[in-house]
C-alpha cells in the first residue's frame, strides 16, 4: 500500500482510498482529498512534516499523520 506520505516531490498520484474514522476522515475529505482526486506533491519540509500538495487547483499543507491515511496509486 502506497500512501501520500511516500510520494516523491514532483509526482502526481490519484487517491484510491481514505483510511481513518470519524472526524479525522471527514476533515481529510473536507480538504478535497476524496477518492479519484489527483494530487501533485509540491514540497516536503526538511523534517518531512508537513507535505505541501496541490489538489483541485489550490495548495494545501498536510501533516505526515494525515498523509499516511491517504492511499494513492
Amino acid at each position: 500500500m502506497k500512501t501520500l506520505r511516500d510520494v516523491p516531490i514532483g509526482e502526481t498520484v490519484k487517491v484510491v482510498k481514505l483510511h481513518g474514522e470519524g472526524a479525522v476522515k471527514r476533515r481529510i475529505m473536507d480538504m478535497g482529498l476524496t477518492k479519484g482526486t489527483e494530487v501533485y506533491v509540491r514540497k516536503v519540509a526538511p523534517l518531512g512534516d508537513p507535505v505541501e500538495i496541490t489538489v483541485r487547483g489550490y495548495e494545501l499543507s498536510i501533516r505526515k499523520v494525515d498523509a499516511d491515511m491517504v492511499e494513492v496509486q
